[in-house]
């Protein structure tokens, strides 16, 4: 493992914005500015909640601050669960693994009859009255003070595995956590984050219960201070961490991460839809979704252009793969775009490329298919070894190549690959982060003890059968172009390959270095030397120092910026993303 130059991790685990305001902490404190606020006749608050929150946890808190209230939980509005399911069932499917975008609403989850006799009671009401849950600003648009609690899609992935939560109008904590996941991308979540985007300039005060028992609380004026703070400057998101079948012990030292974990696999180091965004506010850290600041600023976090492609969704990904101590990645192939779009309903695939941090000796990557395979024959080999047959042979038909530290494959859709033992990749991708169909996963079983879907129908569509070792060699591996050089610098084109629409430069440097940007969003990890600080030539923001192995977000409104290294003369490299126009 090189880390001789990292002997001691510096890795922020815990990137926050310094933002002005106050701070509430605990169901008391929250309690008692709630009822300062609420001091008229009859008041209708309204408190409504992101997938996820613990239920029991928040309304009794409600109970306690207002216990004379009248309660009407927007669950008991929903059409009953078996109406629910058969409206959803198109786009959640019966895949294990895959789904169909919703085009459905909140407004299709409630009933009409029990709508109208809620707001019937709200308009007539004659005490304090609180309308709660996912859905509850529809339920009573016109409230006195409205409260949102928001939760972060890593949390709620963590309460699918413990059977903490269930779906929006359906009770399925039973299912596997994979099947939990598929229900909230495909349906819950588009339909929650299109009833938030509704919410944003009536909601009083945002609540953070990601930790439960430990509640804060903030103003929407500190909410929007911090979110508007962020977007000008450089920013991380927080990263987390996820074990694997895989999986390796790299991030165990060079992240300082739990050492007792039998390893860790993943870390989603900047993946903005699943990721948490920070505010330091009064010595606490304020946890809501990253996806808020696309929602609310994405025109000056993605630029005119990347924002008329994308919408409100980030272009970019990067992520960890650690197997430095672990085993090989599954085999895999991404969805094409057409196939994407008619499929799965999304507008754009998952192209990526693997960035190597570090490598052991013999490490590999397996990527393209070897001159001359026959795809039927290599197609009948994977179905035998899915249904328990002769193991898949995959050096007899997949190229593997040498992993060495700062190579780069370049992997659009379509391309057959996976990253061998020994390697810690940075994953440079498109964002879509579901759409893996897997092939062959080297006969071992997941974490839960059982095998991991294997996908080869959908696999056997989207193979590009003319990336063979050939193609590969001429256009996916390694291709270093020279592009610019100054005092103490020198720029490097990396990919990636003509079929994806992200472009990577890589910056070595020893002194101050001028980015100079495209118009759009760019994203960039610290891929060697200790420590780097981030510039603005005009003084636009305060210096923002990175370490090494930290990924970061420049956005589209900066323009210009330096990076520099944070002691003088130190050897450093940076590793850059963004879209082409």
């Amino acid at each position: 493992m090189n880390t001789s130059l990292h002997t001691r991790s510096n890795y922020d685990k815990f990137p926050a914005t310094e933002t002005e305001g106050r701070i509430w902490r605990g169901w008391e404190e929250i309690g008692v500015e709630l009822v300062r606020c609420t001091d008229i006749e009859r008041p209708l608050v309204v408190f409504d909640t992101y997938h996820g929150v613990c239920d029991e946890e928040l309304t009794g808190a409600l109970a306690r601050i207002w216990p004379e209230a009248e309660l009407i939980r927007t669950e008991e509005l929903f059409r009953d669960e078996r109406q629910i399911r058969s409206m959803t069932d198109p786009y959640v499917t019966d895949d294990e693994l895959f789904g169909y975008l919703t085009p459905l609403g909140l407004a299709d989850f409630f009933d009409p009859e029990r709508l109208n006799e809620a707001r019937e009671r709200i308009r007539h009401r004659e005490r304090r009255t609180i309308v709660y849950g996912s859905g509850a600003g529809y339920v009573a648009p016109n409230a006195d003070l409205t409260l949102y609690a928001d939760m972060a899609r890593w949390e709620i992935q963590r309460r699918f595995r413990a059977r903490a939560i269930h779906g929006l109008g359906v009770d399925n904590s039973a299912e596997s956590p994979a099947r939990q996941y598929k229900r909230g991308y495909f349906n819950d979540w588009p339909v929650l984050d299109n009833h938030k985007k509704s919410l944003y300039n009536r909601v009083d005060y945002w609540i953070d219960t990601h930790r439960p028992g430990r509640p804060l609380m903030i103003a929407a004026e500190t909410f929007m201070q911090g979110i508007g703070r962020t977007v000008r400057r450089p920013f991380r998101v927080v990263p987390f961490f996820d074990p694997a079948p895989w999986g390796g012990q790299w991030m165990k030292e060079v992240c300082d991460l739990d050492r007792r974990q039998a390893n860790f696999g993943w870390c989603f180091d900047c993946v903005p839809e699943e990721n948490s965004l920070l505010l330091r506010v009064d010595g606490e850290l304020f946890e809501m979704p990253a996806q808020n600041l696309i929602y609310l600023r994405a025109q000056e976090l993605l630029g005119a252009a990347d924002r008329r492609r994308f919408g409100e969704s980030f272009p970019i990904r990067f992520d960890f793969l650690d197997t430095i101590g672990g085993g090989n990645l599954s085999l895999q192939v991404h969805p094409t775009d057409e196939y994407i779009r008619r499929t799965f309903g999304m507008r754009y695939t998952q192209d990526e490329s693997y960035y190597l941090l570090d490598a052991e000796p013999g490490a590999c990557v397996y990527l393209g298919v070897k001159r001359g395979v026959d795809p039927e024959e290599m197609l009948a080999a994977l179905r035998t070894a899915r249904r328990g047959g002769a193991a898949f042979d995959a050096e007899r038909f997949v190229n593997r190549f040498p992993a060495r530290r700062h190579d780069h494959y370049l992997i659009p859709g379509g391309t057959v690959h996976c990253s061998g033992a020994g390697a810690m990749v940075l994953e440079i991708s498109a964002t879509p982060n579901i759409f893996t169909f897997k092939m062959w996963d080297w006969g071992r079983m997941g974490l839960d003890g059982k095998p991991r879907p294997i996908n080869i129908g959908h696999a056997a569509r989207v193979i590009d059968w003319t990336r063979d070792t050939d193609e590969i060699l001429r256009r996916h591996c390694n291709r270093f172009e020279p592009i610019a050089e100054g005092e103490g610098w020198r720029e490097e084109r990396t990919g990636l390959h003509e079929a994806e629409f992200i472009e990577t430069r890589r910056h070595w440097f020893t002194g101050i270095t001028p980015h100079t940007m495209q118009g759009g969003v760019e994203v960039l990890n610290l891929i060697e030397g200790d420590a780097a600080v981030i510039e603005s030539p005009a003084g636009a923001f305060e210096p923002f120092t990175v370490h090494y192995a930290e990924t970061f977000i420049i956005p589209a409104s900066i323009g210009s910026y330096t990076i520099r290294p944070l002691v003088p003369g130190t050897f450093c490299g940076t590793v850059k993303a963004y879209v082409r126009h």
